[in-house]
């Protein structure tokens, strides 16, 4: 069996053509979607990069794992301690040692361990290799080390390649040369004027005013695509051209390797399963170009499973993305191991039948400290460390009449957050019993001074909130985090 795995990070759902996207993105990805199982509520159970990643190396959720956030001690796995033999539990557990187990060669084309500091990706792979940019190579880049793999590999029948594609990821930086094919066509209909002058009073890391971090000098070099701030409309145009772009440009160069496979005769039969580790907050709760929360646009990812020999459909249930990962490693003719968070569905999947669970519970702790519950057509945020953005501790959604997250219903529905919390309250005492000695790794971030990308950084942002006419800002932060003003 041949299995190609295409992750394309920071990739939203709903700016893809298969998911409806009015917006020519992705053609490429809307032709394999036609003939596949297109998964509609499917979240990674821990954002960003680095713990979405460690789930699904791992199948375990970050409070297991230790995975939570992208520095101090929350970014490393948890140690095994005394129980540890002499092979470690990534190495005998990891979702790509079980790949490997059941019979196939498999390989990595990436750059997240070399970003991330996370070695450990590589347990269960034979083969990896990287453009060596650290997450700013192209599709063009990586996608021509595909091809050489494909050309020198690709007939054999084993193998599960594993393919990376950092684009649309910030900085947006299609190659100028790729053009503007966005250019005539509307901008989503909910990022209004006045919710851009809104957002644009407002305050936080990453928010209309400092879309690049905490001010609007960007530390990686100059990116035309990539908006500093957005102080009009003309500029909301060009955060969402220049996400676009990045999709369709990545798209393009995966069109190019479809139509390679197709000429090596080993399309047609291959599984090809289409992911990212998290989404991208495009004016969302006034984050822009980037993924601060644990919310709807951070947390949901598409999912798109063409499995030859099982019907194309939709399926709308509830699943963590491990637990899709888990269903893979069945159908391959793997086995779960026991000690997995994920669920596995092959069952269900081979009868077209949906499996999903009836609540999931999302974490974030790189930009802010958060979880969410996701139940019926809610999503409700506890913040715990609201990453300089003001957040108050209980916001409730509902996202079928609020997609975007605009009105935040939990003074209204108190019931609904009650229980909202108690399903909350619930999952965290499963997963960590009593007497079992875990401490959750939220509280280690807490504990070690927060976020690790806001760590250090609410002086220096207090004094250019007050030098840039936001002065009743700075003294709402201060007060929340007890800073002298």
């Amino acid at each position: 069996m041949r299995v190609l795995y295409i992750d394309i990070d920071t990739l939203r759902p709903d700016h893809l053509g298969c998911y409806g996207y009015h917006r020519n993105t992705s053609p490429n990805i809307d032709r394999v979607a036609r003939n596949a199982v297109r998964f509609t509520n499917c979240y990674a159970s821990d954002t960003p990069c680095l713990p979405s990643r460690m789930a699904l190396l791992t199948g375990r959720f970050g409070i297991h794992n230790g995975v939570v956030g992208h520095g101090g001690s929350a970014a490393e796995l948890r140690l095994e301690g005394p129980s540890r033999g002499f092979s470690s539990r990534v190495a005998r557990e990891s979702l790509f040692a079980q790949v490997r187990r059941a019979g196939l060669h498999t390989v990595t084309l990436s750059a997240f361990a070399e970003r991330h500091s996370a070695f450990a990706w590589y347990a269960g792979f034979n083969e990896h290799a990287m453009v060596p940019k650290r997450g700013l190579e192209g599709a063009d880049e990586v996608c021509a080390l595909a091809s050489n793999w494909l050309a020198r590999c690709g007939t054999r029948s084993d193998w599960f390649l594993h393919l990376h594609l950092w684009d649309p990821h910030t900085p947006y930086r299609a190659p100028e040369a790729f053009g503007e094919p966005f250019a005539q066509e509307p901008v989503p209909h909910w990022l209004t004027e006045e919710v851009r002058a809104s957002h644009y009073r407002g305050y936080g890391p990453h928010s209309a005013r400092e879309a690049v971090g905490f001010s609007t000098d960007y530390p990686w070099g100059n990116y035309p695509r990539q908006p500093r701030e957005l102080p009009d409309m003309d500029s909301v145009r060009s955060m969402f051209d220049g996400y676009d772009t990045g999709i369709r440009f990545a798209d393009e160069h995966l069109g190019r390797l479809f139509n390679q496979m197709a000429d090596q005769n080993i399309l047609d039969d291959a599984v090809i399963i289409i992911t990212s580790d998290h989404g991208e907050n495009l004016g969302e709760l006034n984050v822009y170009c980037d993924h601060h929360t644990a919310d709807q646009h951070t947390a949901n990812v598409p999912m798109i499973v063409r499995f030859p020999g099982h019907g194309a459909r939709v399926d709308s249930g509830l699943y963590y993305q491990i637990d899709i990962a888990a269903t893979l490693l069945r159908l391959l003719g793997g086995n779960v191991p026991e000690g997995w968070d994920a669920r596995e569905s092959a069952g269900a999947f081979a009868a077209g039948a949906s499996a999903g669970r009836d609540h999931l519970v999302l974490s974030q702790a790189a930009w802010t400290c958060q979880r969410a519950v996701r139940f019926e057509d809610y999503l409700w945020l506890r913040t715990y460390h609201d990453g300089y953005h003001g957040y108050p501790e209980s916001m409730l959604f509902d996202l079928v009449v609020d997609p975007h997250e605009q009105q935040n219903l939990a003074p209204q529905q108190p019931d609904t957050v009650r229980r909202a919390q108690s399903l909350l309250d619930a999952w965290r005492a499963d997963m960590l019993p009593e007497g079992s000695g875990l401490e959750d790794p939220l509280d280690v971030v807490m504990r070690e001074g927060g976020p690790f990308h806001v760590r250090g950084q609410l002086p220096a942002y207090l004094a250019r909130l007050r030098a840039t006419g936001r002065a009743q800002a700075a003294e709402a932060l201060a007060r929340i985090h007890h800073q002298g003003t």
